[in-house]
């Protein structure tokens, strides 16, 4: 396992899918959030092409998903923190004592935000991607003659 490298392609796909999808879901239907960052490390793992005819250790799975899950959280408290930068900027052009506080609690938001996508999007993305790693695992099937 130690020669293992790791697939950044990959792992960004994963990353933009598990943004995407944890973004979409949480305006559609919030219970489902989760399936983001699953989806997003499984992704990561099984594009990967690191994992053809791997057998072995899901570990290396899970880190690549629970990368590709923390950059995808990053990518999702970025675009909280830019959102709501713009909103509290025009709150700020019409309401000058108001734009101020708007501007803090935003930042404050979004950094907790940002903290709590960051954690869960490991956590869960690292699961998404032991279960790429075992379907990956499946598929390649080695045939010995005697």
């Amino acid at each position: 396992m130690g020669d293992r490298m790791t697939d950044w392609k990959a792992i960004g796909i994963g990353a933009l899918v598990n943004a995407v999808l944890t973004m979409v879901l949480t305006l559609v239907l919030f219970p489902l959030f989760f399936l983001g960052p699953v989806i997003g490390g499984f992704m990561a793992t099984y594009l990967s092409r690191e994992n053809i005819g791997f057998i072995g250790n899901p570990t290396g799975g899970a880190a690549d998903g629970a990368v590709a899950g923390v950059i995808g959280g990053l990518v999702i408290g970025l675009i909280f923190i830019l959102g709501f930068g713009a909103l509290s900027a025009i709150i700020g052009l019409i309401f000058t004592q108001i734009g101020a506080v708007a501007g803090t609690i935003a930042l404050i938001t979004g950094l907790f935000i940002t903290f709590v996508t960051v954690i869960i999007g490991g956590l869960f993305g690292a699961i998404g991607g032991v279960i790429g790693l075992s379907v990956r695992e499946k598929e390649s099937v080695k045939i010995e003659f005697h």
